[in-house]
């Protein structure tokens, strides 16, 4: 299930973002990004669409997912 973000409390969605970005395989190439560099692109990528919200109702989780994965694998 798609969850608009917009939807998200302000705290909730920066919460999700930061445990997305700092999971392990999370990859932003050979650079050092900042956190906060990585959490403003997630949101960029949420608001352009890029990436969407996902409840899995089997697995009882939240995640952000690109969109194009999606696509290949309904949620």
């Amino acid at each position: 299930m798609i969850i608009p973000y917009e939807q998200l409390n302000e705290t909730t969605l920066y919460n999700l973002i930061e445990s997305f970005v700092l999971q392990e395989g999370t990859e932003y190439g050979e650079q050092d990004v900042s956190l906060a560099d990585k959490v403003a692109q997630v949101i960029t990528q949420l608001q352009s669409g890029e990436s969407l919200v996902v409840y899995s109702e089997l697995h009882e989780t939240v995640n952000i997912v690109p969109k194009d994965q999606l696509q290949h694998h309904p949620v």
